[in-house]
């Protein structure tokens, strides 16, 4: 008997599943890997067009996509009054300075369009942080998962190849948003080149990693960072239609999160059907809110400011409304993840404390 409960031993051991948000299989798909499986084919065919589908398809797929990680980053801050009065810059006063601040640009686009100019610019250049902040979140949370987080000197590495990388992005855009007012080729070119640095030291970070520790870090650390350097490549190669699937790529990244979050609170308090029906309840009332707001916005704005102060605000109110919802999403994301917070660990990881 002693001798077959050693046996069983080992083969328990193997049968347990790494830890993981959802499962490591889902969390690799969802973390880049589907993006990886649909942008180096096209990277090394040599293809330009990324349009997949028709253009109403794709309009449709973004908007049920991106719309359910916006609110889904919503809804943990909104949840409670507690999570309100935690969050207070992200809960009241941004989105506040930001509606008087699109309010503000719609109005005075009668005359001119530099304050909505100058919002979309905002949200374009905070976009890049925002890809690779998620980027690094990830990797540290799946190191974090793993027990081998990084130490300062493998994050100061890793995490200077994506600053690089969040340099690109930002004069990418640049590069290609104002250029019949100023030539930025020769710095385009520059970070361009500073990229292989940047894969370089990424590199010697993950390797200093496994020199440290013994182990490769987990593929699912790997992947996000893989990631959006593919990313980069396709925008760099494609221009702005890349940004399509390179940002449902990004909200597929995200949902996981929020969706565990979202089991482990939903656990404390309910159990049996009661978990699949409140589960069931949040991502039909996601879905059909992005199908809501895809339809009313920014058509239906549009319509409303239109009449109201004439047909040019009416155009421009649909770039107003993207940049509200990108910028307050950019940061009340920077906000509410933070590993370091007690009670966002426990959010996130404490389904492997049950397994345990």
């Amino acid at each position: 008997m002693p001798a077959q409960t050693t046996r069983s031993r080992p083969a328990a051991v193997a049968a347990a599943a790494p830890p993981s948000i959802i499962s490591p299989f889902v969390d690799a798909l969802c973390t880049g890997g589907l993006s990886l499986l649909v942008l180096v084919p096209l990277l090394i065919i040599g293809r330009t067009d990324v349009l997949l589908v028709s253009v109403g398809a794709q309009a449709w797929i973004g908007a049920l996509v991106n719309m359910p990680h916006f609110l889904a980053s919503y809804r943990m801050v909104y949840r409670t009054r507690a999570s309100i009065r935690q969050h207070p810059w992200a809960a009241m006063y941004i989105p506040t300075l930001l509606l008087v601040a699109c309010i503000s640009a719609v109005y005075a686009s009668r005359w001119t369009d530099a304050p909505i100019s100058a919002l979309l610019t905002i949200s374009s250049t905070y976009l890049a942080w925002h890809y690779t902040a998620q980027a690094w979140g990830m990797m540290a949370t799946f190191t974090h998962l793993a027990g081998n987080p990084f130490d300062p000197r493998e994050r100061r590495l890793i995490r200077g190849s994506l600053i690089i990388l969040m340099a690109w992005h930002v004069t990418w855009f640049f590069y290609l948003g104002y250029s019949n007012y100023v030539d930025l080729t020769p710095l385009y070119l520059a970070l361009s080149a500073l990229t292989a640095v940047a894969l370089v030291m990424g590199l010697a970070g993950f390797w200093l990693h496994k020199k440290r520790t013994g182990q490769i870090a987990p593929l699912r650390a790997w992947i996000p960072w893989i990631a959006i350097f593919i990313w980069y490549a396709t925008m760099a190669r494609v221009g702005l239609p890349a940004l399509f699937i390179v940002q449902i790529a990004h909200a597929i990244q995200y949902l996981i999160f929020p969706f565990r979050v979202e089991v482990n609170r939903t656990r404390r308090t309910a159990t049996g059907p009661l978990v699949s029906m409140q589960l069931g309840v949040y991502v039909i009332v996601l879905i059909a809110g992005s199908i809501i707001a895809g339809i009313a916005l920014p058509l239906g704005a549009m319509a409303v400011v239109a009449g109201w102060v004439g047909s040019r605000p009416g155009e421009v109110a649909g770039f107003a409304i993207s940049a509200f919802f990108n910028i307050h999403h950019y940061f009340t994301d920077g906000v509410v993840w933070k590993l370091r917070d007690p009670v966002v660990r426990a959010d996130l990881f404490g389904h492997l404390a049950r397994q345990g």
